[in-house]
């Protein structure tokens, strides 16, 4: 008799489940119909997929708080994540699409729009948003974010399983949303390729192959315990100039390059690192963890004169970069790798100064 009631008891929970579950469904079915785009609790989305109709796409995912990855092998810039968490958490709908030009936004949103995955931390089972529970990962959001409108002062969009498009716009901000979602790799990559403070360096090597009496090796022991060692000799320097080795491993702590290659052939890129390299650069942390970057001449392509008019034999601004650990190819600044590229006898110190 007493199982009786227990089941009893738990049937009812299941049947107020179930009429829950699908009040919930309808809902949301609802939701979509009208054109719900916002996600109100950003802090719950935990990965973000885009893809536009020419094959690129981005899977942004969340690994900590605040810290987000891009396609689980780079590092998604910061500021970009947080303009498009800010972007999501406030779309405002502020009309549907008229008639007249419902067919013309239909076809623009087939041929150039960008599909957006949006997938959440939700309880599988809530109650009156009372009782939640069995939290998981799960896909929230599907949409499509097409071109401006005629007026720039909107975006068109459309909610998957939906077959009425939007203008969709962002209270407060005179603009279109659609440029804030892109499926370029380049548009999410993190631009840093150093950033280490100096009591989390052990070591720094800087090779000049086509001047090797310049290569050297700085071994850190302690924030004041610095080996300085020629590396082509092997020779140590006892002396030298501890405000410019200091300045030089204090340079470390913010380099970026400016832009990465997309899609580089094989073959271009074999062209860039077969040269003889300007710089190769080894810097290790006391994890153990080693980057590596080697730097190469760029041609002149902008037909540089120097001031007596003749044409320079290299860009003079701009060089390639090499990184090895993702067999990537990218452009830094002179301005920018200068200051970690110093040569040996500069921080060594002209002694008759």
């Amino acid at each position: 008799m007493k199982n009786n009631k227990i089941i009893a008891v738990l049937v009812l929970v299941l049947l107020i489940v179930a009429v829950v579950l699908i009040l919930q469904n309808k809902s949301s079915t609802l939701k979509v119909e009208i054109g719900n785009f916002a996600i109100d609790d950003t802090a719950s989305v935990t990965k973000i997929y885009m893809a536009d109709m020419q094959g690129n796409e981005v899977l942004l995912r969340e690994e900590q708080p605040g810290n987000w990855s891009l396609n689980d092998t780079l590092k998604a810039r910061k500021e970009g994540m947080e303009l498009l968490l800010n972007t999501i958490s406030k779309l405002a709908v502020k009309a549907p699409v008229s008639k007249a030009s419902y067919n013309t936004v239909i076809k623009r949103l087939a041929s150039s729009s960008v599909k957006i995955e949006i997938y959440q931390i939700v309880p599988r089972i809530n109650l009156f948003n009372l009782v939640k529970l069995f939290p998981g990962e799960k896909l929230t959001k599907v949409y499509y974010v097409g071109t401006a409108t005629p007026d720039n002062m909107g975006s068109f969009m459309l909610m998957e399983g939906s077959d009425t498009p939007f203008v969709v716009y962002l209270p407060g901000f005179k603009g279109y949303v659609s440029a804030r979602f892109t499926a370029f790799t380049s548009d999410w990559r993190d631009h840093t390729l150093f950033a280490k403070k100096p009591a989390h360096i052990k070591s720094i090597q800087v090779e000049f192959p086509q001047d090797p009496k310049e290569s050297f090796r700085i071994d850190k022991f302690g924030d004041y315990d610095i080996k300085l060692t020629q590396h082509s000799t092997g020779k140590v320097f006892e002396g030298f100039d501890t405000t410019r080795v200091i300045d030089f491993i204090n340079a470390y702590r913010n380099i970026r390059f400016e832009e990465s290659f997309q899609n580089v052939t094989r073959q271009y890129k074999d062209s860039i690192i077969s040269q003889t390299p300007i710089n190769i650069i080894q810097l290790t942390d006391n994890n153990g963890n080693t980057q590596k970057v080697i730097t190469f001449r760029r041609a002149n392509i902008a037909r540089q004169e120097d001031l007596d008019g003749n044409m320079l034999p290299y860009d003079v601004n701009r060089l390639y970069a090499f990184l090895a650990k993702n067999d990537e190819l990218m452009f830094v600044q002179y301005f920018v790798f200068d200051p970690i590229t110093r040569p040996l006898s500069f921080l060594v110190g002209d002694r008759s100064e």
